[in-house]
């Protein structure tokens, strides 16, 4: 282990970066699921969103389905545009806010894209100018129509758009970096010019942090929008490796968050752990209240995050067919509006963190990552599950260490290091066996 300065740190902040700490799920309705747009009921919205307020929630992430919002490129219904309005205006009568995500996209393992991008009228999202241009018209159509609602957050560009940007999905719409980077400017200009000054953001899943060679990446996370997103999943070999209750497990929300902040150029920039979720049967029904306290508890130790969303409120019908086994028991509550034991351990955590709000913890030590050049991060993988950034900074977290995460390139900057906190420095060499 090495002095990282020797000149003393200032203390992190002791105060949340954006007021205190919010809590909220992500709405899949009990009712069709997001195919719910087709059959729309205010009754059953307002009985959901009611459930979901009961457990003590602030605020939820809705989804309208692209195909059913804008099925022609010049055709964006004006009905379920007003569809969505109600839904606003019905969460704001339960006494909560509410993010809206534009581009869906992909949902619990299923593509939802409007014809005019495929088959024979195929369109790349990325790059092709008229098909860039109908989802910025999109963008600007939603969030115009929720601008003046008081509790309308903002606009998530897309939920995880990413993925069809490169591999492994089956049939990609590759771009490269200086693609992906000019496609969000655009998508989040069209949003801030609608809705100006709210909480516009982007969203991707983890392999613009842990996948070699992606399109989108660390720069653009920490780099674009109002703040970061990180969506935390431990089925992507966090659990295989470690099982439910590892350290790795219940400690991998606090390292993405952690991770986003060590790649941001201001050490106080906002992250929202916008999806964290209990998927069976990596986590098994036994271990799901345990997980969710256990990773709510541990990404409250942050500084900067702003805010935790659960995947997701209410359980999938086992009516409908064809979703991933994991995607169908992933609710706080049952499809008949049941609280499930997680969603009362969550809802028992949300009530004492907001009676005491936490302190965020000092994180004096940090661990030292090299992604390569922080344009395109050639080297993320390390920093991915089973990498040697991840296995040392879980050990670390098994400890009693709340260890943060620095780049390379930034280890020997006094004036980073004193900005975050940090007296200390060690390498995955150093800890790692």
């Amino acid at each position: 282990m090495t002095d990282a300065t020797t000149e003393p740190a200032e203390p992190t902040p002791s105060s949340r970066v954006s007021g205190p700490l919010r809590f909220g799920a992500n709405y899949t309705p009990t009712r069709g699921w997001f195919h719910h747009w087709l059959d729309f009921d205010i009754g059953e919205v307002r009985a959901d969103l009611e459930s979901i307020a009961a457990l003590g929630l602030d605020h939820v992430r809705v989804f309208p389905v692209w195909p059913v919002f804008q099925p022609n490129r010049t055709l964006i219904r004006p009905s379920a545009v007003e569809q969505l309005r109600r839904l606003v205006d019905t969460a704001a009568a339960c006494g909560l806010d509410v993010a809206v995500d534009g581009v869906q996209g992909h949902l619990s393992g299923v593509d939802f894209l409007p014809a005019w991008t495929r088959t024979w009228q195929r369109r790349n999202l990325f790059t092709d100018p008229d098909a860039i241009s109908g989802v910025e018209a999109y963008l600007r159509t939603l969030a115009a129509a929720l601008a003046d609602r008081p509790n309308f957050l903002g606009m998530t560009v897309g939920n995880e758009v990413n993925q069809f940007s490169g591999d492994p999905h089956p049939d990609p719409d590759r771009v490269d970096p200086s693609g992906a980077a000019a496609w969000l400017d655009r998508m989040l200009k069209a949003c801030e010019d609608s809705a100006p000054h709210r909480l516009h953001l982007h969203a991707e899943d983890d392999k613009v942090w842990y996948l070699d060679g992606h399109p989108f990446t660390p720069e653009h996370a920490v780099g674009r929008g109002a703040a970061t997103t990180v969506h935390s999943w431990v089925f992507n070999g966090t659990a295989q490796r470690h099982g439910p209750t590892g350290a790795a497990t219940l400690h991998h929300a606090e390292y993405l968050v952690e991770l986003a902040t060590a790649w941001a150029p201001d050490p106080r920039r906002p992250v929202w752990l916008q999806e964290v979720g209990a998927p069976r049967p990596h986590v098994p029904p036994r271990s799901a209240a345990h997980f969710a306290e256990a990773t709510v508890r541990n990404v409250a130790t942050c500084a900067n995050v702003w805010g935790v969303t659960w995947w997701c409120s209410h359980d999938v019908d086992r009516a409908l067919a064809d979703f991933p086994e994991l995607e169908y028991d992933l609710g706080l509550l049952t499809v008949d509006r049941e609280v499930k034991p997680a969603g009362r351990r969550l809802a028992r955590i949300v009530e004492e963190l907001r009676s005491h709000p936490p302190t965020p913890a000092p994180r004096g030590l940090a661990l030292a990552f090299d992604p390569g050049d922080p344009a395109t991060a050639p080297r993320r993988s390390t920093c991915a599950p089973g990498g040697p950034v991840f296995e040392a900074w879980a050990r670390l977290a098994d400890g009693v260490a709340r260890p943060a995460l620095v780049r390379a390139d930034r280890a020997a900057d006094p004036d980073h290091l004193r900005s975050r906190g940090i007296t200390e420095v060690v390498t995955p060499d150093e800890v790692l066996p």
